[in-house]
């Protein structure tokens, strides 16, 4: 299992716990352990199997946990879990999908209003039932009646990339043995980097079939198998992810790829440009279209596997052949005959359309086919481009590591310069600090230059924006700090005018360099807040200041579309981990594949400048 299968059982049976009121020390116990095997970047598998190591030396696993973790890895399942889930609604898990709605608030409306699904929950909102709740009332009641759009959503059952990262990635190693196989990708949504993914599609060559889906079928982490073809198989995981494995042959690999990973607005301009040249374009290759004849668009056919009479691509030895190739995407063909083009790789089905090799994560039919247009497609941002973190905590406020932990992790991985930015006093469940605490750290963050070579370590904090407006360090302190983030932890839901002022005044200030987190969202869980960012644009472009895109696969903010936004309004993005642990700092790849998803260069995003640079970009 992965460690984040097995983090999420206990986070589980946290929740089932404090749904049935159990003691808070126990709940707490669990749910700390979800936390730890979520952060642990060493597999739990490899720690149960090594003999040398004990799931005891982790912080917060005891001998009980230990053994229930033991369990999971071997058999797949903990009864303590299942008999959990069999004494509460599968139905009323979903309550606590609802922004605000915890276990406790969930048992509540359960046992008092016998609420069991979404449906129920909405209606009894809709009839002001919920306010009259002991601890409910009705600012608690508009504020579950408008996050049940969000809990409703069909997104909110699609799990984050960082996740389905883990799963695509064991899927891959699983099949490489198989001898038949040429070459391997996975597709969809995946490939193009969205931060959330329905379902994983592996598209694959092989001159086996049975081998590929037979080695799937031994996947460890199945639940179910959905179905399986002569060329396509469907598996369902114990996580609830839909694997999809599609085999080709090699002169439609690549056509295969391109379609299957879409996205279908990319495809729908693809086949409109290929039928004005007479051509079709679907998974199976670029074909031409004898003059004359005539296409009829039937998807319905087309899922039947509808096939025509098509001549193939030359042979080894430059005769052509002809077969049946079923023509799928788009309808069925009432032409006799067509001649293959292109198909073994994207590039030349791309070539036979004057186009590029368009990067999987701009695939999106928003900007890349303008690109095109204009000439070469830029170089988008890489990970190796960035040269400094600026968004991380240690454990002087919530975070895991050690000042120095921290510094040697940044080392490691490459990186010139970071920001130290614990939390600021407002934040106190966060153990915030406060002047005199955050001069302390600075100055053993001078000490600490002082021995450095080739790195330096920015006198940073992480900076509340007051619900009345202002920031709760005095203007002295923050003007002794290299770099100051500024953000919003409470009062989200004021009203659009209340939060956007509070974000656009914090621009104004000379000592703040970049709001962080600037929508205040976590994917699936927490709706955005009221903010107007084509506001903070204009601010942050007046006052010389950049916009985070927040790393954490949780929040992911801004998003692709904001991102884009402030390109155009010439505003840089700093992209950052706010790793809370060492391991934390390894989130940076995800920030990095949002930002290419909004089409950012090196030269959009300002920690890809040496920290001299970027001092000047922010006025320092």
């Amino acid at each position: 299992m992965t460690n984040s299968e097995i983090a999420s059982a206990f986070e589980q049976i946290a929740d089932l716990l404090e749904f049935q009121g159990a003691n808070a020390f126990r709940v707490r116990a669990y749910r700390n352990a979800g936390r730890t095997l979520h952060d642990l970047s060493e597999p739990v598998e490899r720690i149960v199997a090594n003999h040398d190591r004990s799931l005891t030396d982790l912080s917060g696993i005891g001998a009980d946990l230990a053994e229930k973790i033991t369990t999971l890895v071997r058999t797949g399942t903990l009864p303590m879990l299942d008999e959990l889930r069999g004494q509460v609604p599968e139905s009323v898990l979903m309550l606590m999908r609802v922004p605000g709605l915890g276990p406790k608030k969930a048992a509540k409306l359960f046992r008092e209003l016998d609420v069991k699904t979404l449906a129920e929950l909405r209606a009894a909102c809709e009839t002001h039932r919920v306010q009259e709740l002991e601890g409910f009332g009705a600012k608690t009641e508009a504020a579950i009646l408008s996050g049940m759009t969000l809990a409703e959503s069909p997104e909110s059952q699609r799990m984050y990339w960082a996740d389905a990262d883990v799963f695509a990635q064991a899927i891959l190693a699983h099949l490489r043995p198989c001898r038949s196989i040429k070459q391997m990708e996975m597709a969809g949504s995946y490939r193009r980097g969205r931060d959330t993914i329905g379902d994983l599609d592996v598209v694959v060559e092989s001159t086996d079939p049975n081998e590929v889906m037979d080695r799937l079928a031994k996947f460890p982490n199945i639940e179910a198998t959905l179905g399986r073809g002569e060329t396509k198989m469907s598996i369902r995981l114990r996580s609830g992810l839909q694997v999809d494995l599609r085999i080709v042959p090699g002169e439609s690999y690549g056509a295969a790829l391109l379609y299957f990973t879409g996205s279908k607005q990319h495809n729908i301009v693809l086949r409109g440009m290929a039928k004005d040249r007479g051509m079709r374009i679907n998974e199976y290759g670029v074909f031409r279209v004898p003059r004359g004849a005539h296409e009829e668009e039937d998807e319905s056919e087309n899922r039947r596997g509808l096939s025509s009479f098509v001549e193939r691509p030359p042979s080894p030895g430059g005769r052509k052949q002809k077969g049946t190739v079923p023509l799928s995407a788009g309808g069925s063909q009432t032409v006799s005959k067509l001649e293959y083009l292109a198909g073994r790789t994207e590039e030349e089905v791309y070539a036979t359309l004057d186009l590029p090799l368009f990067a999987p994560e701009t695939r999106e039919a928003r900007f890349e086919f303008e690109w095109a247009k204009a000439g070469p497609l830029p170089k988008l941002v890489e990970v190796r481009d960035i040269q400094g973190d600026l968004h991380m905590h240690t454990t002087e406020s919530d975070g895991k590591g050690s000042l120095e932990e921290m510094i040697a992790a940044a080392r490691e991985r490459g990186l010139k310069y970071i920001a130290i930015t614990d939390h600021s006093k407002r934040v106190s469940m966060a153990n915030g600090l406060d002047g005199k605490r955050l001069r302390k750290q600075w100055k053993q963050i001078d000490a600490l230059n002082e021995q450095l070579t080739g790195f330096r370590v920015l006198k940073g904090v992480e900076v509340d924006i007051l619900e009345r407006g202002g920031l709760d360090l005095p203007d002295d302190v923050l003007a002794e700090a290299d770099w100051v983030v500024a953000s919003v932890h409470y009062g989200q839901n004021q009203s659009s005018a209340q939060i956007t002022k509070r974000i656009v005044d914090a621009l104004a200030n000379p000592h703040v360099s970049a709001i962080a987190h600037p929508t205040g969202r976590i994917i699936n869980r927490r709706k955005p807040y009221e903010v107007d960012l084509e506001a903070v644009f204009e601010a942050a472009k007046q006052h010389g200041k950049l916009l985070e895109l927040n790393s954490n696969p949780a929040r992911l903010d801004l998003d692709d579309v904001h991102c884009m936004a402030a390109r155009r309004h010439g505003v840089p993005i700093v992209i950052s981990t706010d790793a809370h642990s060492t391991v934390g700092l390894d989130v940076l790849r995800f920030g990095i594949l949002q930002a290419r998803r909004a089409g950012l260069t090196k030269a959009d995003v300002a920690n890809t400048q040496p920290w001299e640079k970027m001092k000047k970009m922010i006025g320092s």
